[in-house]
Order: C-alpha cells, then sequence, then structure tokens
C-alpha cells in the first residue's frame, strides 16, 4: 500500500466521511463541484455536521499532497485530480418526478475522472445504483473520455457506501465494507484499499454487479419493512388498536424485527428501490412487492395530514386558518439531512385545507428548506404563543424536552408522527 494518492469525487455526506478517513493514512484530494462547499471545508466547515470541525482541521492541507505525506487538500479545480492514481466516486444518484432514476451527476463524474485518467489507475463507485450500471453506463464514459482501453490501461471497481448520516456510533470506518474490482488483480487492490481504514473490515464479493445488487437491496429490504409496518399502523387505527403496543408485544419474541411506522424519506430508503425497480422492468419483470411497498410509504405524508384534520373535526377545532406547528423537517432526527424529507407533504396537504402552518425544525438550514421546498421555517418558539394543532414530525432531541402543554390553546390537537411523547398530551399518532 505504497505510492498511492486518493481522490474522492463528491464531498457530500458520502464522501467527506470517506476522505476524512482515507486521509488519516494517505494523500487525499476531496473534489467537488461546489464551489461553496469546497470553500467551507476549506475552512474546516462541514454544514452536514457528518464530520466535526476539529477532526477535519486535524488532517487539512493548505496544499496538493505528495505521494510521501498524508492529508487532505480541497478543491473544485479537476486539474489538482491528475496526480491521483485511485478515484473514488460519491456523487448523489436521485431520481426524477416521475421516479425515474438521474444518473446525471454519475455521468458527469466519470467525465471529470475520465479526462485526469492514467495508465494503471483504479476508479470505484461507491454511489447507490443497479447492478450493471457501473460497468454499462460509467466505464464506457471512462473510456472514451480517457482514451485508455479498460482492463487493461486503467480498472474499475464498487464499494457501496454505508454511511448512516447524523450516526455517531456507527461511522464509515466501523461499518464492514462489500468490495469488488474488474479484475482479480484489481479486485485485490481495491479491497486492500479499504481494509487498510476500515476497522470493521472488508467483504469481497466475486464481482461489480453483486456489489451495486447488494447495495441496492439494503435500502429496498427496509422501505418494505417499513410500508408493512405503515400498512398495519393504518389497519390497527380503523380497529381502534395502538400500533406501538402491539408491535412492542410482538417484539417480545427473538426473531420479530423491530420496525417502526413512519414518514419514508432521505437519499437511500426512498430512492434507491426505484433503481431497482427500473432494472427489473427493463428485464421484462414487473416487481409488484417492492412497488407496492414504495407506494405505501411515499403516501404517508397526506395519509398522517389527513389523520390530523380528522382529529381537529372531532374535538370541534376549526380547520380553516387553524394555527398548526410542526416540530421537524428533516429526513431523520437529529441530522440537518432535508433530502427527499416527506414532512414537506404533510405540510403541503395541510395548507391544501386552508390551514396556517408554522414548521420549526433547528436542524435544519432554512436557506436550503426554502431553496428545494418553497417553505419558511420559523426561526424559534416564540414564547406565549398558542397553537390549535401540534404535529411532531421528527423526534429530534430538542423535542422530546419541550413542553408541549405550554404550546397548545385551550382547545388542540396533538399529533404524534413518532410515537414519543407523553401519551398524555397526545390524541392521536400512527
Amino acid at each position: 500500500m505504497e505510492n498511492i494518492k486518493v481522490a474522492i469525487i463528491g464531498l457530500g455526506y458520502v464522501g467527506l466521511p470517506l476522505a476524512h478517513l482515507f486521509a488519516t493514512r494517505y494523500p487525499v484530494v476531496g473534489f467537488d463541484i461546489k464551489q461553496d462547499r469546497v470553500e467551507a471545508l476549506k475552512k474546516g466547515q462541514d454544514i452536514t455536521m457528518e464530520v466535526s470541525d476539529r477532526k477535519l482541521k486535524s488532517v487539512l492541507l493548505s496544499h496538493l499532497p505528495e505521494f510521501d505525506e498524508t492529508g487532505l487538500y480541497f478543491t473544485s479545480a479537476p486539474s489538482d485530480l491528475q496526480s491521483c492514481n485511485y478515484f473514488i466516486v460519491a456523487v448523489p444518484t436521485p431520481v426524477d418526478s416521475h421516479h425515474s432514476p438521474d444518473l446525471t451527476p454519475l455521468y458527469k463524474a466519470s467525465e471529470t475522472v475520465g479526462r485526469v485518467l492514467s495508465k494503471g489507475d483504479i476508479v470505484i463507485y461507491e454511489s447507490t445504483v443497479c447492478p450493471g450500471i457501473t460497468e454499462e453506463e460509467c466505464v464506457p464514459i471512462l473510456a472514451k473520455t480517457s482514451g485508455l482501453v479498460y482492463n487493461e490501461d486503467f480498472f474499475a471497481g464498487y464499494s457501496p457506501e454505508r454511511i448512516n448520516p447524523g450516526d455517531k456510533e456507527h461511522t464509515v470506518e466501523k461499518i464492514m465494507k462489500v468490495t469488488s474490482g474488474s479484475t482479480p488483480d484489481a479486485a485485490e487492490k481495491v479491497d486492500a484499499l479499504y481494509r487498510s481504514v476500515i476497522t470493521a473490515g472488508t467483504f469481497p464479493v466475486s464481482s461489480i454487479r453483486v456489489a451495486e445488487a447488494s447495495k441496492v437491496i439494503e435500502n429496498t429490504q427496509r422501505d418494505i419493512n417499513i410500508a408493512f409496518v405503515n400498512e398495519l399502523s393504518k389497519i390497527f387505527h380503523l380497529l381502534d388498536i395502538d400500533t406501538n403496543e402491539v408491535l412492542a408485544a410482538a417484539g417480545t419474541k427473538w426473531n420479530f424485527l423491530p420496525f417502526r411506522p413512519g414518514l419514508v424519506g432521505g437519499h437511500c430508503i426512498g430512492v434507491d428501490p426505484y433503481y431497482l425497480i427500473r432494472k427489473a422492468q427493463d428485464y421484462g419483470y414487473h416487481p409488484g412487492l417492492i412497488l407496492y411497498g414504495r407506494r405505501i410509504n411515499d403516501t404517508m405524508g397526506e395519509y398522517i395530514a389527513n389523520r390530523v384534520v380528522k382529529c381537529m373535526i372531532k374535538k370541534d377545532v376549526p380547520v380553516k386558518n387553524a394555527e398548526v406547528l410542526v416540530l421537524g423537517f428533516t429526513f431523520k432526527e437529529n441530522c440537518p439531512d432535508v433530502r427527499n424529507t416527506k414532512v414537506g407533504d404533510v405540510v403541503r396537504v395541510l395548507k391544501d385545507y386552508g390551514i396556517n402552518v408554522s414548521v420549526y425544525d433547528p436542524w435544519a438550514r432554512a436557506e436550503e428548506v426554502r431553496d428545494e421546498y418553497g417553505i419558511e421555517l420559523t426561526g424559534s418558539l416564540s414564547k406565549g404563543r398558542k397553537y390549535d394543532v401540534i404535529v411532531l414530525a421528527v423526534a429530534h432531541k430538542e423535542f422530546l424536552e419541550l413542553d408541549i402543554p405550554s404550546l397548545v390553546s385551550e382547545n388542540h390537537v396533538v399529533y404524534d408522527v413518532k410515537g414519543c411523547l407523553n401519551p398524555e398530551w397526545v390524541d392521536d399518532r400512527l
């Protein structure tokens, strides 16, 4: 493991923790097309809060690293990647408004790498895709842009990302890494690279396609299981049975899986299944279970909003022009990530009823929420202001300490999406 210089393409929730980890042992160049992101990182500031400022500053370099030094240099100039020989692509793989995979970021990243690729280099993809994308879509771009021959002049690998945003316990080095390569020699080199920094170890597989498939089913499995308990919550609501109590009782059996109902957002669980769905359809197979699970989870925001309104009607809380406070907007607790958050669906449907909705989230970045969703966050909770309805959408630690009764008017509704508030305060929950 000598004469290695690593380039990380994409410095978001996946790329930055990876860049920091590799920089503790190797010279690393972190590349991102967002200039403001690069400038903030150069100052040792990570707005995603995945890497602490202290840790980031401990590996920062103000110059391009040589092969004999360790550390991390940030740049938005593709030419700075020229001297690297391992390229790790960690860019987003979203879906469009029709839930079709959008590989544009992956294509552009491949073109960027292709322009600086040299003989003997290895390009490793971490972005979540369906089986075949790396070698069928990305490698041809690398070959065309570089003029090099695949598996003769340059090689490829795939090691699916396993970052869990906001999780400070299961950090990148503590999660076993699946690895693969386009030839046996490339596979060994890819595995050795990760093995040198991943303390949890690696799990080499026989092909890039197997590695791609392993990633896309991880989140699809979770999506289906959450869809199942979401459907159970709808059934039990009709039967006037408390879903949380049922799950707690069933959970006393050793092999019962502890999934809970809720909103399924984020850049992984709510997106990745569509990549597998599209691939299956390309081969003439209709993945009914996966599609139905997606349909259930994608409509939970609307379902929750309608449940809130029904509660208001039952308690004679006027709907039109009611003052509603939604607590939380990020897709999960104690994390600033608002990508594909389904809380936006709750807000949208409540507004469709003519309700005045205030959204408070101390973790979310107001500018990002405004730009992406057109929603203005409330800067703080005004002392003395009373709301007709409170909806706890995200279980941030700050919200668990709130005195909810002090925030509501005399006749009110409290809806607990996460099932974590004092039951005496709550009128309804999933």
